[in-house]
């Protein structure tokens, strides 16, 4: 099939790109996927070939027609220049600073940002002397108040993964627009599919892949996508720092692409549908941006076309104890790290821990939960259930 055919196709959807792009079978003998290459050494016939920079693969470490799949898939998603590949979420985060800041820098970050991406600004960037502020999540064109001589990055984290506020990601990069200051967006939770921070005006965007591009909570992997004007610098970056995902991992994330589109909008169905249970309770807020509920659901409206899986419920204040009853005896939902798989989780969290900007202060205990593909009354069994022992154990 030539491109031109394929392009046709693609036109359709996104789901049919899911589906065909990324891959070639007339190059792999006719085999529908892509196979792993698992390789470091290229060899060469001429050493016109070796002298040849042209030569697409050269070295393992510069990536093989897999990773060049992978790639293309979320480039094309982000409507992206380019896009690469790393051995973790957090890996993608430190690279996407270190294409855009050097010594004596500074780099605004929302209040609101994943933990470990705190403590990577807080401790190596820290280290490297680049400095860092954190700032209300919902300041929108204020944060022109903040920039200095300094400032060479803003990240944000539309959603915030535990406390769910949405940034302005237009008014804020108006606000930055000709000051050579680099937006970058952590799209984890809603995915291209849903959200495309790229023409709202970001320059650099960031994926824990190990979450929905892979749903399978088998493989550690990031993306790490940007425009025409930080490409050249973020692959210049990846390729000294040597970061590159392994083969195995690799293939089972482009596994996990071609069904990307399904889940999300199961995940979305289910989430929604189990948000808006609870937030029928009493004894029950939730953090849900889709919800009408939700103070930012007027720009979630505006510039996201569906939810994802994870959203937050906070409980009466009561002891750890009474987190533990409801905990403990979750017979559905586990209780761990990260989300995105197909099984349902929940994590009892404290963002008064790590605020710095913007002090939480929301009385009670906060439950992140992620839906995954368990049956919806069974869960809202456990979730009942759990809430009820929780109640019940702190006097309510």
């Amino acid at each position: 099939m030539s491109d031109s055919e394929k392009a046709a196709i693609f036109q359709q959807g996104t789901e049919t790109f899911l589906t065909h792009g990324g891959r070639d079978p007339n190059a792999q003998h006719g085999f529908v996927n892509t196979p792993i290459y698992r390789g470091s050494t290229v060899v060469f016939d001429t050493l016109a070939e070796l002298d040849d920079s042209k030569i697409r693969y050269r070295y393992g470490r510069q990536g093989t027609p897999l990773t060049t799949g992978l790639e293309t898939l979320v480039t094309e998603l982000e409507g992206a220049a380019g896009t690469v590949l790393t051995p973790s979420g957090v890996s993608a985060i430190s690279l996407a600073f270190l294409t855009c800041l050097s010594v004596g820098d500074e780099v605004l970050i929302t209040d609101s940002v994943y933990e470990p991406t705190r403590r990577f600004a807080d401790s190596v960037l820290k280290r490297l002397g680049i400095s860092t502020r954190y700032f209300d999540p919902r300041i929108g064109g204020a944060i022109a108040n903040l920039v200095s001589e300094k400032t060479r990055a803003v990240f944000l984290e539309s959603p915030g993964s535990l406390t769910f506020e949405i940034q302005d990601l237009p008014a804020i990069a108006n606000a930055l627009s000709g000051r050579g200051i680099a937006v970058l967006v952590d799209n984890s939770w809603a995915t291209p599919l849903f959200y495309n921070p790229l023409a709202l005006g970001a320059d650099i965007i960031i994926h824990s892949a190990t979450k929905m591009f892979v749903g399978h909570s088998d493989v550690m992997m990031g993306t790490v996508s940007a425009n025409d004007g930080y490409l050249d610098q973020l692959v210049h970056t990846h390729r000294t720092f040597g970061l590159i995902a392994s083969p195995d991992d690799t293939y089972l994330a482009t596994r996990g692409m071609r069904t990307l589109a399904v889940r999300m909008k199961e995940h979305q169905a289910r989430a929604l549908e189990l948000a808006s249970w609870l937030d029928q309770m009493d004894a029950v807020e939730v953090l849900h941006p889709a919800l009408p509920s939700h103070p930012d659901n007027h720009i979630f409206l505006r510039d996201f076309s569906g939810s994802g899986c994870l959203f937050s419920i906070i409980l009466p204040p009561a002891s750890r104890q009474a987190v533990a009853a409801m905990v403990d005896a979750m017979r559905v939902f586990g209780m761990g790290y990260s989300w995105g798989g197909f099984e349902s989780l929940i994590l009892p969290s404290d963002p008064k821990r790590i605020r710095t900007a913007v002090p939480w202060e929301v009385r009670g205990n906060l439950l992140r939960i992620h839906v995954g593909f368990e049956d919806l009354n069974d869960l809202k069994a456990d979730l009942s259930d759990g809430i009820a022992r929780y109640l019940n154990t702190a006097g309510m």
